[in-house]
């Protein structure tokens, strides 16, 4: 049986554009813009999906490949590009066992990317990995991740109701302290119009894991923020509110 995510991911691509937390691409990659820089930087976007940061930050200049572990996703990224204009190389690839070493200014993990959804914190683990030796000597590494805070202080309304995002509902979802793990099932209607049903496994995070985590691997500066969407900001200290969190890390 396959992973859920990539059961998810096997046909959903046009449809996912149309999910709400894709709206805020543009503000995400103002930010990104300047915190990264924009002309000659080459970038690397772990989890690319359908390259709605990748495609955006290669209008304004950047030098991207993107990387997305499901071929539905990689093939409208492409579709995508070519439509814009822009100039991206996208690879179908895992996360897990990225090939580069020292190549690129800066690395991108926007809404998960791959990471907060394997199996294992081991699995997890190797996605930092990677990115942490593509990334060249003052690189930087930005990235979201699903927030510990947010179900731990509100378990009970946080699980009591289905959520509905457009086009997709979760459903039956338990969150485990022991892990921080949620797990729950998903109703999507794919690209071909066939309405499915999943069972998911997310991981969150403390601020504190993702310190310690990028900090093993050599970062010699992370720094944690709430992720709002499309505005993120060095304002916005993490809160239990934020349903993600924003670290920004440099190697």
């Amino acid at each position: 049986m396959k992973p859920w995510y990539e059961a998810l991911f096997e046909n959903y691509a046009r449809r996912y554009d149309g999910e709400g937390f894709t709206h805020g691409t543009l503000g995400e990659c103002d930010f990104l813009e300047r915190e990264l820089g924009g002309e000659r930087v080459r970038l690397l976007d772990v989890g690319c999906g359908t390259g709605r940061h990748a495609i955006e930050l290669a209008k304004r200049g950047f030098s991207v490949v993107g990387v997305d572990l499901s071929e539905a996703q990689i093939r409208r990224a492409r579709e995508k590009a070519k439509e814009a204009g822009a100039d991206v190389e996208f690879r179908q690839g895992d996360a897990r066992e990225l090939p580069f070493e020292n190549e690129f200014d800066a690395a991108i993990m926007i809404c998960e990317g791959g990471f907060s959804l394997m199996e294992t914190d081991a699995m997890d683990y190797a996605i930092l990995k990677g990115a942490a030796r593509a990334l060249k000597p003052g690189g930087k590494f930005v990235f979201t991740a699903l927030n510990a805070l947010f179900p731990i202080l509100r378990s009970t309304d946080f699980l009591s109701e289905p959520t509905q995002e457009n086009g997709s509902a979760e459903s039956e979802m338990e969150f485990d302290l022991a892990t921080f793990r949620q797990s729950g099932k998903v109703t999507f209607t794919d690209d071909d119009d066939v309405e499915r049903t999943i069972e998911t496994n997310e991981r969150f995070y403390a601020p504190s894991e993702i310190r310690w985590r990028l900090e093993s691997l050599g970062f010699r500066s992370v720094e944690i923020f709430g992720a709002k969407l499309g505005a993120f900001s060095r304002e916005d200290k993490p809160t239990p509110d934020d349903f993600e969190l924003l670290t920004i890390a440099t190697k």
